[in-house]
């Protein structure tokens, strides 16, 4: 593939560890009419990680690792909007400092910035330290497809998935495909470079027919006739591609979350099976 990587920006941008947040007394009343108390978004999730299943967890749209945000509305905004899939992230204050991450997905509405580090370098974090990550990605094209949209991917990742090229069209591997109709929360955005949407989960047939009991986090999944070159909608015969970058929801509307990284009007972007498809296989090579 080629792209157009040297005219890309490689800026900072920086926040700081979050600390988890909670509203009222912390119930929130799932689709069935429950109400629960469950752990949630923010602070540093030691025992799930990407690669781990996002399903079946006892929590909300659990975030793996690190959740990361600025206080300063605007200083969030470029946060979210800048940092991309791959990008390389370090530790700039506390114990941990100097420890190397790496991006993982961007959740809105809580609007964090996700970020993997090995356990090792989670247990010497703490909330409020400061990480700096090195956006590079948004702007980037493929120079022979123009009609496939590229964003928040770093292009380093990006050129270590084995993506099937011809004249024609790309296929990208993706563990499963995902109807229109299972998209929810999200919908109506205006863009989605600042953030995610969401796979609804409620109907056990659905989960079962497209194997979304079986996500990981890091799964890079087809979502079936979504336009997404400036926010969600439906497009018959349009194709994007996204990262699973949160847990599962009790939440009606809600599910898993998914990062856009490419999106096509049309069959020129297609997707082929692979059960392995997920940025934890790839991302190491990307930082060599």
């Amino acid at each position: 593939m080629k792209l157009n990587e040297k005219q890309l920006v490689m800026q900072s941008v920086q926040g700081r560890i979050h600390h988890p947040t909670m509203s009222g007394n912390g119930y929130r009343v799932g689709y069935d009419g429950i109400g629960r108390i469950p752990m949630a978004t923010g602070g540093i999730t030691y025992n799930f990680a990407v690669g781990d299943c996002c399903m079946g967890i006892a929590g909300d749209h659990v975030e793996p690792g690190i959740s990361l945000k600025n206080a300063d509305p605007k200083e969030n905004a470029a946060l979210m909007a800048f940092a991309c899939i791959g990008n390389r992230a370090k530790v700039i204050s506390g114990d941990a400092k100097g420890a190397i991450g790496y991006v993982s997905g961007k959740h809105g509405g809580i609007d964090h910035v996700l970020i993997c580090f090995p356990k090792a370098d989670l247990e010497n974090m703490a909330v409020n330290d400061q990480i700096l990550i090195y956006a590079h990605g948004q702007g980037l094209k493929l120079l022979e497809h123009e009609e496939i949209h590229v964003m928040n991917i770093d292009p380093a990742l990006l050129k270590q998935i084995p993506i099937q090229e011809d004249k024609a069209y790309l296929s990208v591997p993706v563990v499963t495909k995902v109807p229109a109709a299972l998209m929810g929360s999200g919908l109506g955005s205006a863009t989605m470079m600042n953030g995610d949407y969401d796979i609804m989960t409620m109907d056990p047939q659905a989960c079962e027919q497209y194997h979304l009991n079986d996500l990981k986090f890091g799964d890079l999944v087809l979502i079936q006739d979504h336009d997404n070159f400036y926010g969600p909608h439906y497009r018959k015969g349009a194709v994007s591609i996204g990262v699973i970058v949160h847990s599962d929801s009790f939440t009606s509307g809600h599910g898993p979350g998914v990062v856009i990284i490419m999106t096509a009007k049309s069959a020129v972007l297609k997707g082929h099976h692979d059960p392995n498809a997920n940025i934890a296989n790839w991302i190491a090579d990307a930082s060599k």
